[in-house]
């Protein structure tokens, strides 16, 4: 588990003053993987979820629709990952989330594997609870149809063998801003303090 306070004293000394919804974002990744403390256990992958959520929310740490909706991408429009145009249901299927859950296929998939309807309620993928459990099942489990979640997952990664926070970034969004999203990586990894630890 993680000592709570002594991380968040290390991420402010390292990013500064966390703001209420911040520290909320924070909060629901620091439980689900607190909820399962048998199968998240490298504090390396947890270091890497939080760079990747800090990166694709724009640090707010909430979830968010993509910047400009899809616009000139060609999810943007009413066609599937396939080439294929639909017209049911009428939503576009836009970045939602943490980690910008793109694509009709996508929606479906990860609707299926939670048990929820996010193709006719992609707005779902706004909640917070929601949200936190498509990017661990999709970072974890490496859960795509094609894209958003690549196949990959943190295990390549982040093993006993191997610590890659610049590769990582292909379980998301192929190598876009890795160096960057490696350098938030590196500074979450080095903030995070097992509850085993003095707190």
């Amino acid at each position: 588990m993680i000592c709570k306070i002594s991380t968040y004293n290390n991420i402010r000394a390292n990013f500064g003053k966390l703001t209420p919804k911040q520290v909320q974002g924070f909060e629901a990744i620091f439980n689900e993987w607190d909820n399962n403390p048998l199968e998240y256990i490298d504090t390396r992958q947890l270091a890497y979820i939080l760079a990747t959520s800090w990166h694709e929310t724009a640090k707010t740490m909430q979830p968010i629709k993509e910047y400009g909706r899809g616009r000139e991408r060609p999810y943007g429009k009413k066609i599937k990952h396939s080439g294929l145009r639909y017209l049911i249901p009428l939503h576009i299927f836009y970045g939602r989330g943490f980690v910008q859950l793109t694509w009709y296929e996508n929606y479906l998939m990860m609707g299926r594997l939670l048990g929820l309807d996010l193709l006719n309620n992609p707005d779902m993928a706004l909640q917070m609870d929601v949200a936190v459990k498509i990017m661990f099942e999709g970072m974890f489990k490496g859960s795509s149809s094609f894209g958003d979640f690549t196949g990959k997952c943190l295990e390549m990664y982040f093993n006993k063998t191997t610590n890659n926070p610049l590769g990582a970034r292909k379980i998301i969004n192929g190598t876009d801003q890795a160096k960057l999203i490696e350098s938030y990586h590196n500074i979450f990894a080095k903030s995070i303090i097992k509850i085993k630890q003095t707190c």
